[in-house]
């Protein structure tokens, strides 16, 4: 169930080009580290880590960035590589975490899950 910050932050993302991917209206994860990671996003903005908005500029120029790649060195598209690179950005910014430390919690949620 989402609290009134996670209704205001899915919705300040929709119709934009930072909108997550959706299915039937609700927002949808393929697998779930992506749900995970989407989570953490809204956790650490909830907890004055970082300011929703700097995160959706994040993740707005990391989907800018990709989209410059040529398509012969382009990875291929995944939404929540973009979400998981913004937000490393905006909590390297905002000096909670480093890089590497969020790095290792998030390979190893992934792992963990996997298993």
């Amino acid at each position: 169930m989402f609290t009134r910050f996670e209704e205001y932050a899915a919705a300040s993302m929709l119709g934009t080009p930072d909108s997550p991917p959706r299915l039937d209206g609700k927002l949808f994860f393929t697998n779930r580290w992506e749900r995970d990671v989407f989570g953490l996003a809204l956790s650490l903005s909830k907890a004055g880590c970082f300011e929703w908005e700097d995160f959706r500029q994040s993740l707005i120029a990391s989907i800018a960035k990709w989209e410059t790649i040529d398509c012969e060195n382009q990875p291929r598209w995944d939404y929540y590589e973009r979400f998981l690179e913004a937000l490393l950005n905006v909590v390297e910014a905002s000096g909670v975490l480093s890089r590497d430390e969020l790095q290792r919690v998030i390979t190893a949620r992934r792992v963990a899950v996997q298993s």
